[in-house]
């Protein structure tokens, strides 16, 4: 918690009033996903994440076991947590069809709509204190605790239990009036708050996000492979790409949205209208080769505020040698590889060489 304060004696219609007003604040700050729940996940979700930790599917990411037990248990995470409120922040483009244009162009990059813009983080974790202080400033004092990402936090299964949505089989959360392109962002705070009611599933029958995935990462409904997933292999994953997944690949440079854009949930997402949300350095359109071009200093430069900048450069160039060599063979998409063929990097030159083997280039 922010500062180790007494909780505020209210009374049931002051918290119910209380809760109302943290609503419309939320709203008016751009969080158009808004609710209240208590602080257990609930034990099939934990169950989940235990199953899903043992299998080894978590990759890389160690942190995710080493902290498994505090995103369990939100209480021990934050002392005197009585309620977590769960928001989300629209980043949707309504961009289908130039998403799917670029996916089919093998000699531009794509980038996952989220990275498009300004990183998310600390833009959400700003307006949830701004939440929390304007609250203050008329109740009075309350221990709060903002998180975006940034801690060991069972954030998909708190929001489906304040109501914002489903966990989709393809493990992104789904609101049946917004579709699930929308940020997550939990406060955690020591008022009884009264707690919403969960989202019920709505995927029925539909698989289109399992059939679509181009890695098969989804190994059965509400269960992802992370070591297969395109957005941990070409953000989170720090070593070669399985061969066998490179092809698969395609021109995605950082993350996927795939799963996202088949989902017919998505028809009722929202446009943006987040300035910071809005694309940078051409990011939208750019040509593979045209990015493969950028040296360390130009890539920090231009991914200054950007959700892509944690990959770092050397990756950068790893993921578009794998989509340089899933291009079409042409003189640009050549020179762009042989530039870089005796790159410092062992994991750069070994990802260029495989590309150039798969355009016959000795």
């Amino acid at each position: 918690m922010d500062a180790p304060v007494p909780v505020p004696s209210l009374s049931e219609p002051a918290l119910a009033a209380l809760a109302g007003r943290l609503r419309a604040i939320a709203s008016e700050l751009g969080f158009r996903h808004f609710g209240i729940s208590g602080i257990e996940p609930g034990a099939q979700d934990r169950a989940a994440l235990r199953a899903w930790l043992d299998a080894g599917m978590h990759g890389d990411m160690a942190w995710m076991a080493r902290h498994a037990g505090l995103r369990e248990r939100p209480a021990e995470l934050v002392p005197g947590t009585l309620r977590v409120v769960s928001v989300g922040l629209d980043y949707g483009r309504r961009d289908d069809a130039e998403a799917w244009a670029t996916l089919a162009d093998g000699e531009r990059a794509y980038v996952a709509r989220y990275a498009l813009g300004r990183d998310y983080h600390k833009l959400m974790r700003n307006r949830l204190q701004t939440l929390a202080e304007r609250v203050q400033a008329e109740v009075g004092p309350f221990g709060h605790r903002a998180f975006v990402d940034s801690a060991p936090v069972l954030e998909r299964a708190l929001a489906r239990n304040a109501g914002l949505g489903w966990i989709g089989k393809h493990t992104c959360l789904i609101d049946r009036n917004g579709g699930s392109w929308f940020f997550l962002g939990e406060l955690y705070v020591d008022l009884p708050l009264p707690v919403d009611a969960p989202a019920s599933a709505h995927c029925g029958t539909c698989a289109r996000c399992i059939e679509v995935c181009p890695t098969r990462a989804i190994v059965a409904p509400h269960v992802l492979d992370a070591r297969r997933c395109i957005a941990y292999l070409t953000i989170e994953h720090a070593g070669p790409i399985p061969e066998e997944l490179r092809a698969p690949i395609g021109n995605r440079i950082f993350g996927c949205d795939d799963c996202q854009l088949v989902c017919p949930w998505n028809k009722f997402a929202r446009r943006t209208d987040e300035p910071g949300f809005v694309a940078r350095n051409r990011l939208d359109e750019a040509s593979l080769a045209e990015l493969f071009a950028w040296e360390e200093d130009e890539f920090l430069r231009r991914t200054e505020g950007s959700a892509i900048r944690r990959s770092g450069h050397e990756r950068w160039l790893r993921n578009l040698a794998v989509a340089l060599g899933n291009a079409p063979s042409t003189p640009e998409v050549l020179a762009a590889l042989a530039a870089r063929r005796e790159h410092p990097s062992a994991l750069v030159r070994e990802h260029v060489q495989w590309a150039l083997d798969r355009h016959g280039v000795r």
